[in-house]
């Protein structure tokens, strides 16, 4: 999603004039109907985005940790999309979208108050456009789960993203895409998708929370291999499709925007596959599918805030740079500095979105403005910062209310059956 007014279709129309609620969707004169071909886009959109999580994410996830802990991955992400829900609508929608501040908005929008059937958000209904945006808030915590796959307590795990999402998500929406108001729309920020509110706030975070609960026990000793490839691999070819309504879909409608960024999104997608796999043939002299997998969202992640503004030949370097600075970043480094990041969320996530949010500024059609770079370097940097602070303060309060890590015989165990009394597999 663009977060200048004059890149975005749909935040232009919106913030065209502030009503009394102080929102930035209210508008001074009655709007016109809705456009049929931009909401027909924006609810296949919505329903897109969603798959990315329900099954798409937790199927990536699901088949790279142990069979003895599939099921909590499953469960992990299920209840995440219920509980980001509800919250998106109690008071998150309103504390995103509201408001003048630069920051974050207000409550005058808490429980979906003023969304009708005739209020319109650029071209199509409000409705729409807060639940397409649920989809973003959804599995933008679900994705941080992979840090700390494995260990933590499912209890801990619903406190520590509730609180982040409320103390980082809703702040970095607000900044990002709040047009004209928030701090990084005043800036001149290009992420079209979610750059920084998504893939570096979750991959920050997960890096945050992977050091604070501590490593698997048994890591760097105990060979963790993925119990399910072909898991894996679905769940990566169901993110693949679902990312075309999580960049196509922020174009805000049925448009020229949305075609380009569907089309940036295929190929730097396709070039970050064929690098990884070439980059992983030449040091690991075999390729292989959790590696092809693995390319291909780090391509998306690093697409995503380029989508809609990205040249084509920008898009396959933009591809082709993240999966070589992500490959080394999920295997050299981590293991250099000795961090459990279990399934790779910073090194592909926070990694491919760092890179992604400063070559947007690279590679924008019809050239750059004048400092765009160190534009799009200030939101990354404040995006790191924001982020890692609210999920220090989080994780505080998971840990001094219900502990953090499940105990090590629970561990040892698996979470399936000491935190779900089930297993996924019989014998």
């Amino acid at each position: 999603m663009i977060l200048s007014s004059r890149l975005h279709p749909l935040l232009l129309t919106a913030a065209v004039g502030l009503g009394a609620t102080g929102s930035v969707f209210a508008q001074e004169a009655p709007p016109a109907a809705p456009d049929t071909g931009d909401t027909a886009w924006m609810l296949t959109s919505t329903v897109l985005v969603l798959l990315m999580t329900l099954p798409g994410l937790a199927l990536f996830y699901g088949g790279l940790v142990r069979a003895k802990n599939v099921l909590s991955i499953l469960v992990q992400c299920f209840v995440i999309a219920a509980l980001m829900s509800v919250l998106w609508v109690v008071f998150g929608y309103s504390l995103a979208t509201t408001g003048e501040g630069a920051f974050l908005g207000n409550f005058s929008k808490a429980f979906l108050g003023g969304i009708e059937e005739g209020s319109l958000s650029g071209t199509i209904p409000e409705s729409v456009f807060a639940t397409f945006q649920m989809t973003f808030v959804i599995i933008t915590p679900a994705l941080i789960v992979g840090a700390f796959a494995e260990r933590m307590k499912f209890s801990a795990v619903l406190i520590f993203t509730t609180i982040w999402t409320v103390l980082s998500y809703l702040p970095i929406w607000h900044m990002a895409w709040a047009a004209d108001i928030g701090l990084f729309s005043k800036w001149g920020v290009l992420d079209f998708a979610g750059g920084t509110v998504v893939h570096i706030n979750a991959g920050v975070a997960g890096l945050v929370a992977c050091i604070m609960v501590g490593k698997r026990r048994g890591f760097g000793a105990t060979v963790m291999q993925p119990h399910s490839v072909p898991l894996t691999v679905i769940g990566a070819a169901l993110l693949w499709v679902g990312w075309f309504g999580f960049n196509a879909g922020s174009a805000g409608g049925a448009n020229g925007s949305a075609g380009f960024a569907m089309l940036t999104t295929q190929i730097a997608t396709a070039a970050a596959v064929l690098v990884w796999t070439l980059v992983e043939w030449i040091v690991a002299k075999k390729p292989t599918a959790v590696g092809a997998a693995t390319g291909a969202v780090a391509g998306l992640v690093a697409i995503t805030p380029a989508a809609g503004t990205a040249t084509v030949v920008g898009a396959l370097v933009i591809g082709a740079v993240s999966s070589v600075v992500c490959y080394f970043c999920a295997t050299t480094l981590k293991r250099a500095l000795k961090y459990d990041d279990s399934l790779d969320v910073f090194g592909v996530h926070g990694i491919g979105g760092i890179v992604g949010a400063i070559l947007t500024g690279v590679f924008v059609r019809g050239g750059a403005a004048d400092g765009q770079v160190l534009i799009q370097i200030k939101s990354v940097l404040v995006t790191i910062g924001w982020s890692g602070a609210a999920a220090f303060v989080a994780l505080l309060v998971a840990k001094f209310t219900v502990g953090l890590r499940v105990a090590e015989q629970d561990e040892n165990m698996g979470l399936d059956t000491t935190s779900h009394g089930e297993t996924a597999y019989t014998a």
